[in-house]
């Protein structure tokens, strides 16, 4: 036993074994206290010994007079249980109250330590007998902390950590309706609506496409983070990237310019986001950056689906609102303060103006080009969001007023017809800015692996305020500036653990953006539908596999052929891989 724990010991031992103290009229083996006193001055201690242990006890029961109550009670009881060094009086008796000679305690100490050091010898043992998994032990972790030591000394950041997100696409679509081109009669159209034959020709084939994602996160506090990520893909001219119609595009699909122009970048890596965002206080969190997105910055997520396939299905039901207008972005965001699982109210809003970069900010009505920020041709958005939320449901309410040059996303090939600045040839503004409203619902069950699946059900509801009319005449039936309101919605169902823990499935049915109301007093014909489903197969933690199909009803909406209802039905595999 090591000298410091010797003196820990020794003055609880010395309180407690000096009631242990032999009277002269008491000791079997001695006829007075001198004779104990003999037997230590003279190093006797075996015959001590002997004496103890055939008066040793082994429960502070077998003491007649202690009691409970007494004060060195629970002390005297952890010296007899834990190391068996206290013995009594032949006639069952303690006699804590009696004193004893320095010689008696250092006898009864020495026992004490004798059997503290055996405690020792055993542990010891134990040492001894598993000296080879110790060793192998040991071995571990000295190889570990030399790999973490050549970590950190060739990690590029202290602060960063790279995420990767990769997708493969591989489908096709099939046409339906009326086989060849035409025009819309009564409908001044400029162009030919493509028929299926067209379409068969141009989109018609069965594709490959990826999109490449890394993510760089970045703390400098703990609490705030710098967001950057690197983007590629190769889905400009496919047909899962809008084309011919726009409803056919995925939420993957990537390749176009950084303005969202549709030149050709496949394969080129480009920075999709930079923005940062920080803690206000307890309640409240900032975010500002070049390269944003407005429903990446949300207070409620509208819907717990959350199929990742065609990107009408992404928008919550209300694509004029949940436009995902990208650009340079300024918000702000506030949660209430709860317990974690119970319901809190939040509110967000944000700006986003796409041409942030570009210089020309002319208001002029000629000016068909924008530019900067907050200015009336700088395609902004303003996105605010009301809500309350707990783990299973959500509720919220969605504003967003966009100017001109935004667009409502996803839609009919009629009702998505951009936001336009600019008069047309015809003399007829089609300077558009609009406000656009969304309702949303989701709930989803406790338990995962059930037949109930989550429900999410949205509504949007867009209306156009056109500006600056040069003349009285009536817009065209296929104006942007014809467009009074128009209206979208979606339903979709999701079943987690389906068949198996960690798969999911499910199917989303609504009419994204149609033409409600037309400016010159006619009916719309905008009506679509579409649909989708899927099944998601979880390989391991970091690989799936989705397949799926979908359909399209009059994806031209206003456009299709008279008689006609042009459709298309597609399937595809999209495999992610998650590192």
């Amino acid at each position: 036993m090591k000298l410091f724990q010797q003196l820990l010991l020794a003055p609880a031992a010395l309180g407690l074994a000096a009631p242990l103290a032999a009277t002269a009229a008491d000791l079997p083996m001695a006829s007075s206290t001198a004779s104990i006193n003999s037997y230590t001055q003279q190093h006797d201690l075996d015959r001590f010994r002997a004496w103890e242990s055939q008066n040793q006890v082994t429960s502070i029961n077998q003491f007649s007079e202690v009691k409970p109550t007494d004060w060195a009670y629970q002390a005297l009881s952890n010296l007899i249980e834990r190391y068996g060094c206290v013995a009594g009086y032949p006639n069952g008796t303690f006699k804590g109250g009696q004193a004893m000679t320095r010689f008696e305690a250092a006898a009864l100490l020495n026992a004490c330590l004798d059997r503290v050091t055996e405690v020792t010898d055993e542990l010891q043992r134990l040492i001894n007998d598993f000296q080879k998994e110790l060793s192998v032990l040991k071995g571990r972790v000295d190889g570990l902390d030399k790999r973490v030591g050549k970590l950190e000394s060739t990690q590029f950041s202290t602060t960063t950590k790279l995420q990767g997100d990769t997708v493969f696409v591989i489908g096709a679509n099939a046409f339906g309706g009326s086989q060849a081109n035409s025009f819309i009669p009564g409908q001044g159209q400029a162009t030919a609506q493509p028929g299926t034959n067209a379409n068969r020709a141009a989109a018609g084939a069965t594709v490959f496409n990826y999109d490449l994602r890394l993510n760089l996160l970045t703390s400098f506090t703990g609490k705030d983070q710098l967001y950057t990520r690197l983007r590629s893909g190769n889905f400009v001219g496919s047909p899962f990237n809008g084309s011919p119609y726009s409803l056919m595009a995925l939420d993957r699909a990537f390749g176009g310019g950084n303005s969202g122009a549709a030149s050709n970048l496949n394969n080129v890596v480009q920075l999709d986001r930079l923005y940062y965002r920080f803690p206000i206080g307890t309640s409240f969190t900032g975010l500002v950056g070049p390269r944003g997105r407005n429903t990446e910055f949300l207070a409620i997520t509208p819907f717990f689906y959350k199929s990742d396939l065609l990107d009408f299905f992404t928008l919550n039901g209300a694509p004029g609102t949940y436009n995902k207008a990208t650009g340079a972005i300024a918000g702000l965001m506030w949660k209430q303060n709860v317990k974690k699982g119970k319901p809190y109210f939040a509110a967000s809003t944000s700006y986003v103006a796409p041409d942030a970069y570009n210089g020309d900010a002319s208001t002029q009505a000629s000016s068909t080009t924008g530019g900067g920020i907050l200015g009336d041709n700088s395609k902004g958005s303003f996105t605010t969001q009301l809500g309350v939320a707990a783990p299973q449901w959500a509720l919220a309410f969605g504003w967003r007023y966009g100017q001109c040059g935004q667009n409502f996303r996803r839609g009919t090939q009629f009702a998505n017809q951009v936001e336009s600045c600019g008069p047309t040839n015809a003399g007829v503004s089609t300077a558009a800015y609009s406000n656009n409203f969304a309702l949303t619902g989701a709930w989803q069950p406790k338990k995962a692996g059930g037949i109930v699946p989550s429900l999410n059900l949205g509504w949007g509801y867009t209306a156009l305020a056109q500006s600056n009319l040069v003349n009285s005449a009536v817009p065209a039936v296929n104006s942007a500036a014809n467009i009074g309101a128009a209206q979208s919605w979606t339903l979709g169902l999701q079943w987690a653990d389906a068949f198996a823990k960690g798969n999911s499935a499910g199917m989303a049915v609504g009419q994204p953006q149609f033409a409600t109301s037309l400016r010159n007093g006619r009916t719309p014909q905008d009506g679509n539908f579409a649909w989708e489903w899927w099944y998601k197969f979880k390989v391991s933690d970091n690989i799936s596999i989705t397949p799926a199909i979908f359909y399209l009803s009059r994806p031209a909406g206003q456009f299709t052929q008279p008689n006609q209802s042009n459709n298309v039905f597609g399937g595809l595999i999209q495999t992610q891989f998650r590192f």
